[in-house]
């Protein structure tokens, strides 16, 4: 297999999670959604849980090519590449959270902290900082006590303070939050003030950056594109056997980031991309994946555009039928909720949105700008 077609299949994989992402996060309205587009309300997975570990999990295959670049022998570059890169993306998270920055009801008591492009700085830092200074033997051995760790200390918790270790308002993740973050800081969409991602569980997300790192070395190690899709596609149900197996002690659940968790979406991410790499690399399929290219080529800036350009529309006000409704809430029903109703109309907006989003990010690759923080 050739670097490039490696490269290929990454970016079409990158790109249809950053497809579903943006469908996922900008329904019409969220009284009207399909089952698979939303979280879990708990414990399980559905389609919309897939999405932030496979981003996360991107980002271990390609740290496996992107440190190829260094000398692991003389650490500063690398080093400085990893921080630099960890605060850029941190800060972004800030900004979105923090965007539009100036209102009349502004409490920067209840600011929040954390968010998805902060979960994703600190796990690329955790998972950055373990593989360079181990090495394959180590990152396996490492995961597995990281994974087990992380089960004990939730466990711990709830049978030290006899409740259920696993529960929403009952586990240690919100704890250690709240010792740390204070509980106006966190995130209050669940119904009460928890932060789906937390600090501990920012913890067992970065193993998921490191199954991908596993997973893009493996990539590597052969020439053989059929021969690397059978391990791999042998490896993530592996992975997804054991981690349903460990869900009926240790359950399946995004906010928490358990480790049945963990392996389960690892093993489906492993088995996605190894058909991936069979279609465009073995079978040569590769003019379906122009539109996912194009998604995969400026990841990070389009998340981070769908977010600012979501509080914009909320932001604007429109009179509807003597109401007052937001540009977002207007945009639905004047225009997708005629055309197609409820729940259609609110999948069509979603999509209209990757349309869009995607216009903008074939404007930029046409152009040749490549944002990468």
């Amino acid at each position: 297999m050739t670097k490039l077609n490696r490269i290929l299949a990454l970016d079409t994989f990158r790109g249809t999670t950053i497809a579903l992402m943006i469908i996922v996060n900008n329904p019409g309205t969220w009284s009207h959604v399909y089952a698979p587009l939303r979280h879990a309300q708990w414990h399980g997975c559905t389609l919309t849980d897939l999405v932030f570990p496979f981003f996360l999990f991107i980002v271990g295959i390609a740290m496996s090519f992107s440190f190829d670049k260094f000398d692991l022998c003389k650490t500063g570059p690398l080093f400085n590449k990893i921080i630099i890169r960890t605060i850029s993306i941190f800060v972004l998270g800030l900004f979105i959270n923090a965007f539009p920055f100036v209102r009349q009801d502004w409490d920067w008591s209840t600011f929040r902290i954390l968010g998805v492009l902060q979960r994703i700085a600190l796990a690329y830092f955790i998972a950055a900082f373990i593989i360079i200074r181990s090495n394959i033997k180590s990152l396996v051995q490492i995961s597995f006590i990281t994974l087990v760790g992380y089960w004990f200390l939730l466990y711990i918790y709830g049978f030290v303070n006899a409740v259920d270790p696993y529960s929403l308002g009952s586990n240690l993740v919100l704890e250690i939050d709240k010792i740390i973050l204070g509980e106006t800081h966190l995130y209050g969409g669940t119904g009460i003030q928890f932060d789906p991602e937390g600090l501990l569980s920012t913890i067992p997300s970065s193993i998921t950056v490191i199954l991908g790192f596993l997973v893009g070395t493996m990539i590597k190690t052969t020439e053989d594109q059929a021969e690397n899709c059978r391990r791999m596609f042998i490896l993530g149900s592996l992975l997804i056997i054991i981690g349903w197996i460990w869900g009926i002690f240790f359950p399946i659940n995004k906010q928490l980031w358990t480790s049945s968790y963990v392996l389960y979406t690892a093993g489906i991410a492993t088995v996605v991309l190894s058909s991936m790499i069979w279609l465009i690399d073995v079978l040569g399929y590769k003019k379906w994946t122009y539109p996912f290219i194009i998604f995969g080529s400026n990841s990070i800036f389009i998340f981070a555009l769908s977010g600012i350009w979501a509080k914009i529309l909320l932001k604007i006000r429109f009179s509807l039928h003597g109401e007052e409704v937001s540009g977002y809430s207007y945009l639905y029903k004047t225009v997708f909720y005629p055309l197609a109703g409820d729940i259609n109309g609110s999948f069509l907006f979603a999509i209209f949105h990757v349309f869009a989003f995607w216009l903008v990010l074939l404007w930029m690759y046409k152009k040749k700008i490549f944002i990468k923080l």
